[in-house]
């Protein structure tokens, strides 16, 4: 299905046109009809499948039918889990808005200062769309900085990621000073049992969409070595024993404390690590992008708080020092590798009592990953009979790990700290390509209907304050 063929305003058709937007991405497809009717909506599909479009753009074509008629005033809010996804959801408003008289605010912590009156600024010329991650937005709820009594729409996008990161209270209290005649969207990768709560609470008769989870790139060799949990540090000395300084390799582990411990044992061992995991301050977790994308430190421990929030073409190795606890987190993981064309590899190391839900990772990938030997000198591993383990998996009981320790220190059921998008690109792709799609925005555009646009200058400055 083509953008054409949806009931969209033309304003909205001439900014997709510019930006090269032809085809609709099968969320797209399904969401945007039934949210133009003014449905709420559950969406479940990973990130990169387009999603942010499938609702923005309903959202910014009924803010244009109806803005003539509205006070200025915050009309939706967009609460997402990481600065990072606000920057990002923000450059793409500029670019589907390009000749709508509609503006966009990101509204995010860990900024000093400037930033902060910055963002004020934009919330003081009424930004009609505010992007925000929930710890900033209640802020400014609080200090009595922001009016979201006029809030017509509102979404929540990566909500698994966010109740992960602890933000669920924060969530609700801004939802309370939200009119409760609203439409709602709750979008999410995955949706466990708390999810369905979340959305219960807030959604009235909600749709609901479920795209299945993708399989992972074919450039991706996929291995697992089954191990003990002594055997895993000195495991992953041996396979980064070759790693050259312009490598990059991502370890993932179960919980923020995991993530703590596997970081100290493998700088005893003068590997080149750095650590990201959901105590770290927005400041120092931008340190620790940084220093990995710019080669500084080439090992990353981290938990699933960048498992979709990253895009570095170059990483060769994912090793998930535990088992994913979903095929989705899976997926999500190893696809941090092999971007952009390249190759690369996927290794987890499993554990006894993590064998069964390995095999439903293979079961949902439909292959049998090939399972690599140990090296001789750290010992023979368990084998592989998943199916011994299957009544404890059921039965609901938690991992004993090393000593019957592991589960205590990992937290519950080894409790996710944190998850990880990128959407269609990352922040300075969308900056070069906002750019450049509308370096020809001097041509006569596509579509007829241009009766807003002589509201572009006032959106450009409103923005540029923000």
């Amino acid at each position: 299905m083509t953008f054409e063929e949806l009931d969209l305003e033309d304003e909205i058709l001439d900014g997709l046109w510019d930006m090269n937007f032809r085809e609709c991405t099968p969320i797209q497809e399904q969401a945007i009809p039934i949210l133009l009717e003014g449905k709420d909506l559950i969406g479940c599909a990973q990130t990169g499948t387009g999603k942010t479009a499938a609702y923005l753009l309903p959202i910014l074509n009924d803010l244009l039918i109806e803005h003539d008629h509205h006070e200025e005033a915050i009309h939706a809010v967009i609460m997402v889990p990481t600065r990072e996804l606000a920057q990002q959801i923000d450059q793409q408003v500029q670019g589907f808005a390009y000749y709508l008289p509609v503006s966009s605010v990101a509204v995010y912590g860990g900024s000093d200062g400037m930033v902060w009156e910055q963002q004020k600024k934009g919330l003081d010329s009424a930004a009609d769309i505010v992007i925000a991650t929930p710890g900033r937005l209640l802020s400014y709820l609080k200090l009595g900085l922001i009016d979201l009594s006029r809030v017509t729409h509102f979404v929540l996008d990566e909500a698994d990621r966010m109740l992960d990161m602890g933000f669920v209270d924060d969530i609700m209290q801004v939802i309370a000073s939200i009119p409760k005649q609203r439409q709602t969207m709750l979008f999410s990768a995955t949706m466990p049992p708390k999810i369905r709560a979340l959305a219960k609470q807030i959604l009235r008769e909600p749709a609901e969409i479920r795209l299945s989870v993708s399989k992972p790139n074919s450039n991706i060799t996929q291995l697992a070595c089954l191990c003990y949990e002594p055997q895993k540090p000195a495991l992953v000395q041996h396979l980064l024993k070759d790693l050259q300084p312009t490598e990059k390799v991502i370890i993932f582990a179960s919980s923020k404390i995991k993530v703590k411990e596997v970081a100290r044992l493998l700088k005893a061992m003068k590997l080149n690590v750095i650590e990201m995991h959901s105590d770290l301050e927005q400041s120092v977790r931008e340190e620790v992008m940084l220093s990995f994308k710019s080669g500084q430190k080439n090992v990353l421990v981290a938990t699933d708080i960048v498992a979709r929030g990253i895009d570095i073409e170059d990483i060769t190795i994912v090793i998930n020092y535990d088992v994913p606890h979903d095929p989705e987190d899976y997926v999500h993981r190893i696809g941090r590798t092999a971007r952009a064309g390249e190759k690369g590899s996927g290794i987890t190391f499993v554990e006894e009592e993590e064998q069964w839900r390995f095999a439903q990772i293979e079961e949902f990938l439909e292959k049998e990953i090939d399972k690599m030997p140990l090296p001789e000198a750290l010992g023979a591993g368990p084998e592989y009979h998943p199916e011994q383990f299957k009544k404890k998996k059921k039965s609901g009981h938690r991992r004993k790990g090393n000593g019957g320790g592991n589960a205590k220190r990992n937290g519950k059921g080894g409790h996710r700290n944190g998850a990880g998008k990128n959407e269609h690109r990352d922040k300075a792709k969308a900056d070069q390509n906002v750019k450049a799609d509308h370096a020809a925005a001097s041509d006569k555009p596509r579509h007829a209907k241009n009766k807003h646009r002589h509201h572009l200058n006032k959106r450009k400055e409103v923005s540029s304050q923000a």
